[in-house]
């Protein structure tokens, strides 16, 4: 299974007025790679625009995860569909824009086009769930003798 994610249209979907904050990039894509693991998918990120070196590196270029750019005078759509070519198994393909052209392409070549609705749903629902489980995961710490001898000193005092 994998996500071919049109990052900036999400981006425009899930918060348009912060379409044009830098950091707004970096937000998704580290609310996607908690989706990444929990999922145990293949996400593919594609942005408009020129390449931002900080997410071009290692950290961002995974057999699992990867962060893409058009080339010089391309656009995020053209290098959509590159991909949705260059893929041998669309069955679990899912191409992830409210771009009609975009859905339009993917459903023609047999990949699942969705919604950035549809997957915003998704993502928030996983992420949901990520938080819920790390609350449950939270230690409970261990009374050190100190803490003990003084609880012990309270409910002795109260008899």
């Amino acid at each position: 299974m994998a996500y071919l994610i049109d990052g900036s249209n999400f981006i425009g979907y899930s918060s348009p007025r912060n379409i044009k904050d830098p950091q707004a990039k970096y937000r998704l894509v580290s609310r996607l790679l908690i989706f990444q693991r929990l999922k145990k998918t293949r996400v593919l990120l594609v942005f408009d625009g020129t390449p931002d070196l900080n997410l071009i590196g290692k950290a961002f270029q995974k057999k699992k995860f990867s962060v893409i750019f058009p080339p010089l005078g391309g656009n995020a759509d053209e290098t959509i569909k590159e991909i949705i070519l260059k893929q041998t198994d669309l069955r679990r393909f899912f191409v992830v824009s409210s771009d009609r052209e975009i859905n339009r392409f993917a459903k023609s070549k047999r990949a699942t086009p969705l919604s950035s609705n549809e997957f915003n749903r998704e993502l928030q629902t996983a992420l949901k769930e990520h938080r819920k489980s790390l609350e449950i995961e939270k230690k409970v710490s261990s009374l050190s003798p100190l803490e003990i001898n003084q609880w012990v000193k309270i409910f002795k005092d109260e008899k």
